[in-house]
């Protein structure tokens, strides 16, 4: 990705950074857990914010 790319993508994420792995596992883990045992259908977005 170009610089001039990156910066165009990081304008439109609110939290100004992309996301990562880690993230995403934090997430699944956090879900597969004993806390999240009353959450049902949920559509989660991780996405930092993202204006589409």
């Amino acid at each position: 990705m170009t610089a001039k790319a990156r910066e165009a993508a990081l304008g439109k994420i609110a939290m100004a950074r992309f996301g990562s792995a880690e993230s995403v596992a934090a997430l699944v883990a956090f879900l597969v857990s004993d806390a999240a045992d009353y959450i049902t259908g949920q559509v989660v977005q991780i996405d930092g914010g993202i204006a589409l």
